[in-house]
């Protein structure tokens, strides 16, 4: 029987690639992702050399294609997945963010689709740890669980009900770090006073240990470090420096009464923590779990679990943004 030369030819291929990518406060990363959920090549560049977000967007962009092109070639990427702060997957833009150096509302999803030429998807940090955390972490095989994201940009959360992540209306359900637990309390970047956020993100800890520094009538470590983190802090509290520790159980408290708030109304298998802030270990943790127990709904006291991730830090969100990568509709100019 005669075979045809050019069959398989005539048949469509399958791009077997994305791109993901995690804008953070400080630094920018991306990567392409293969089929598998495999980082076949990362890079990163600093956020905060681009003041400007259209001169931002155009070295991205020429990044994002030097490394598809160095690594298989651009023709084998099928689309592209973003993480960023105060993004909504249901209108593709950024919107409003505290943190980051453009103010306002920037249509990233447009923006990056015009400088590409592929499908671009677009969701905000913490649902992409939530995706990233079911598809390959510590929540793969829940339907029902709580992401929370704790580093210096802030505290941000997603959650997943039966399966699939609930985002609300205008793509900003889950805003846990924004509701308040302190009324007239500390002034949050979001404009609102009191939030969790300004307390138990890595810049509500700072404040909060330089505040106790303060007010100390004994002598303390923490008055000779150059500079306050969250691991710096931690350190002096493994010396036994009782602030330091203090600064960590009250930050402790208020999250686990945050997180008790939020489980309440929830009902989660789990709840698990990402992020900076997990460096702190027992120091933040024990005291957080004991806050949860006390303020949690009573009839889901001691049923639900906190984990910390087990995914690496530089890679949980760049997998988790190619994740979201192939659900888009796939889209290309070059067709």
């Amino acid at each position: 029987m005669a075979t045809n030369d050019n069959s398989i030819e005539s048949v469509d291929k399958i791009k077997t690639r994305v791109i993901g990518i995690d804008i953070r406060v400080d630094r920018t990363t991306y990567a392409v992702v293969d089929i598998r959920g495999e980082i076949v090549a990362q890079d990163y560049f600093l956020t905060t050399d681009y003041s400007e977000v259209n001169e931002y967007i155009g070295a991205l962009s020429e990044k994002v294609i030097a490394l598809a092109e160095e690594n298989g070639g651009y023709e084998t990427i099928r689309s592209v997945g973003v993480s960023a702060p105060s993004a909504s997957s249901v209108t593709g833009c950024i919107e409003n963010a505290a943190n980051l150096p453009w103010k306002g509302v920037i249509p990233l999803s447009a923006l990056l689709r015009d400088r590409l030429g592929l499908a671009v998807a677009v969701a905000n940090d913490a649902h992409i740890s939530a995706l990233s955390e079911k598809s390959y972490g510590s929540a793969h095989g829940m339907k029902d669980f709580v992401v929370i994201s704790i580093s210096h940009g802030g505290l941000g959360s997603c959650f997943f009900s039966n399966g699939q992540p609930h985002l609300g209306y205008n793509g900003f359900a889950g805003e846990v770090g924004h509701t308040c637990v302190e009324v007239n309390g500390r002034q949050c970047g979001c404009g609102n006073m009191g939030c969790l956020e300004a307390y138990c993100s890595e810049k509500g800890l700072v404040r909060t240990a330089r505040e106790l520094i303060d007010a100390s009538k004994e002598p303390t470590l923490l008055s000779d470090l150059k500079e306050l983190t969250i691991k710096s802090i931690a350190d002096c509290c493994y010396r036994g420096d009782k602030v330091a520790i203090e600064v960590f159980r009250c930050t402790g408290e208020l999250l686990g009464l945050g997180l008790a708030n939020y489980a309440s109304v929830l009902n989660p298998e789990a709840i698990i923590l990402t992020g900076d802030m997990t460096q702190a270990g027992k120091w933040l943790l024990k005291p957080m779990r004991a806050s949860f127990e006390e303020h949690v709904f009573h009839n889901i006291k001691n049923k639900t679990r906190i984990l910390v991730s087990i995914l690496k830090e530089g890679e949980r969100d760049v997998l988790g943004a190619g994740a979201l990568a192939w659900d888009v509709k796939e889209y290309s100019l070059f067709k």
